[in-house]
């Protein structure tokens, strides 16, 4: 979609009237909005039910990274995230990486997406690719055809060829940096990285936390920065997940053991938990109150 169709259609949306329980939803709305809003950065609510103001776009081509899948115009972050992306590119020539292709950050406005994450809401997300890259200079065509590789074996236990000690390099700076709260992976990439781990290693390693998925890319979560003020950054704690070690115990090993092969259920059992609506299905009467005049300004 281009960028004056989504200028169309965002224009189309905000004429409509947003009463107390409007039905709009509010992933067509934000995700109509081709730019960001012209008011100084903040992030509001959290990672999963969220938006934010002044959002920047990180640049489709840099001298250490490219952004991917541009047609979904998702390259925009908090000032902090598209420092942090430019910083840990550089990381990456260190470690022996030409640089980073970089894959969804945020929205221009932050919200929930169109397709895809339930997270990413307030320009603090970014999804790395495990693929290193060969060029920097892919045009959009390609960046939209490339795809990233697996680090991970299909049966979900173990690191594949793929996994290189640049990968563990490369991890190891973005958890390094003080700005991230956390960063996911997939489950065998931890264990893989607590195999050498030392008691010098636990501030960084604790932030490495299993996920489902992760085994194309990794997903940085930074803290909120000095200033959201209505930004709630994630509890519990990484410290208190992993009881203030590295997150290297039976916890880690739940995700290659018990989550792959559930214990048969007794003859007891608890009632199903109420469904979680996704954040496609949230209105703006689900968002913090700031989100409306986000979405509605210019």
């Amino acid at each position: 979609m281009g960028t004056r169709t989504r200028c169309l259609i965002a224009a189309a949306l905000l004429a409509l009237p947003f009463p107390a329980g409007a039905q709009n939803l509010a992933n067509q709305l934000f995700g109509a909005h081709a730019m960001p809003s012209l008011a100084q950065p903040q992030a509001y609510g959290s990672y999963a039910r969220g938006c934010a103001d002044g959002l920047v776009a990180l640049p489709e081509s840099g001298p250490t990274w490219q952004a991917m899948r541009l047609s979904r115009n998702r390259n925009w972050g908090h000032p902090e995230m598209i420092a942090y992306l430019q910083d840990l590119s550089r990381a990456a020539v260190q470690i022996g990486w030409r640089g980073l292709y970089i894959g969804d950050i945020s929205q221009p406005r932050g919200g929930p997406m169109t397709s895809g994450h339930a997270s990413h809401q307030m320009g603090l997300d970014a999804d790395i690719w495990m693929l290193p890259p060969g060029r920097l200079d892919l045009t959009r065509t390609e960046r939209e055809n490339l795809s990233s590789i697996s680090v991970r074996t299909e049966d979900q236990r173990n690191i594949n060829s793929n996994w290189t000690a640049q990968h563990h390099a490369l991890l190891r700076a973005a958890a390094s940096d003080p700005r991230v709260d956390r960063i996911f992976v997939a489950a065998a990439v931890k264990i893989e990285m607590c195999r050498t781990a030392t008691a010098a290693d636990t501030p960084w390693l604790q932030r490495i936390r299993p996920v489902v998925g992760h085994n194309y890319h990794f997903h940085v979560r930074m803290r909120c920065p000095v200033g959201s003020r209505h930004c709630e950054t994630q509890t519990p704690t990484v410290a208190e997940l992993s009881n203030g070690g590295n997150g290297c115990d039976d916890t880690l090993m739940w995700w290659v053991t018990d989550f792959l092969n559930p214990p048969p259920r007794t003859e007891r059992t608890e009632p199903a938990p109420p469904r979680q609506r996704h954040p496609r299905e949230f209105t703006l009467a689900d968002l913090p109150g700031q989100c409306s005049e986000v979405v509605r300004s210019q």
